[in-house]
This record gives C-alpha cells, structure tokens and sequence, in this order.
C-alpha cells in the first residue's frame, strides 16, 4: 500500500500481519500458501490468525487515537505464554514458550516493542478504506495517514470539497 521502511524489530511482524488484508479490495494474502507461510500457518489455523488480525488493527487504530476496543486483542494474548530467556552475558529478554504460535511470536514482538519505545508508533491508516499498518517516524509521532501521496490528499481533497460546497 505505502513505501515507508517498515516496522523496526520484531514490530515487522505485526505491522505485516495487519497488512496481510487489503481493506479497499478485501485481498486477504492469508488465502494463498504464500500468505500462510510468511507466517508459518496452517490452512486450519487461519481463522485465529484473521481474529489476531483484526485485533492488532483495532490496537493500531487505538495508537492513532481512535475509541476502539482492545479487549480482543488482550484476550488473545493472554492464551500467548511466553518464556523469560537470560544469555550468556546475563541479559534477559521475552520469548514465545511455542515458537510456532502465531500469537506467542505476536506476544514476544509487542513485549519488546513495548520495552523499546515503539509499540505505540505502530498505528493504522485514517483512512477507513485503507487501515494499513505503517510506523510512525515522524518526530512527533503524529502521523494519520500510511502515505500522503494517497490516503492524506484523499482526505485533504475531501475536506476542500466539503468546505467549497458549505461555501456554494
């Protein structure tokens, strides 16, 4: 949809994830092999991730400031154990108790995410034909849209029309 970098760290897997559906033209890449094992899914196992999904973008649009839920999100997660892993230099970092577990691996992302300052750049298009993830890089973290060549002059050129009608 956009051509920003992506999502820094393990925050690239939930910004793809989100991004596996394609709001305007309902693709949903989760229906092809491809798409299935980008994330390492089985056919069966669709249905959850669509549901973690859905629950991430609600997440996402809640970090742009918009009034969602994120009781999904919070109830998915809670079924997602993670393990605390400690290396040989001491340092202790958060790892998915099954490493093939969509929701652990997303668990262990947003953990980190969360300790580094970045889960809540990850935010969701305004656009409500678009709601692509996209990473907020912008110095105040006040981004609104996936890109300004497409969703944000739609937008702007929607509000200049609306006003020159008031006006006419």
């Amino acid at each position: 949809m956009n051509d920003r970098a992506p999502a820094p760290g393990e925050l690239a897997l939930v910004e793809a994830l989100v991004n596996t559906l394609d709001v305007e033209t309902g693709a949903d890449s989760l229906d092809t092999e491809a798409g299935r094992t980008a994330f390492g899914l089985a056919e069966t196992d669709v249905p959850a991730a669509r549901e973690l999904r859905e629950a991430l973008r609600a997440a996402c649009l809640a970090h742009a400031g918009h009034d969602v839920s994120t009781a999904p999100l919070d109830r998915l997660l809670a079924a997602a154990p993670l393990l605390v892993a400690v290396d040989g230099a001491g340092a202790a970092s958060l790892r998915p108790a099954d490493p093939g577990a969509l929701a652990s691996r997303v668990a262990a992302a947003i953990a980190t995410a969360t300790a580094d300052g970045t889960w809540l750049r990850l935010k969701a298009c305004e656009a409500e034909d678009c709601r692509w993830a996209y990473y907020d890089r912008s110095p105040a973290g006040r981004s609104r849209w996936c890109t300004m060549a497409v969703c944000g002059s739609r937008a702007k050129m929607r509000k200049y029309r609306a006003g020159r009608a008031k006006s006419s």
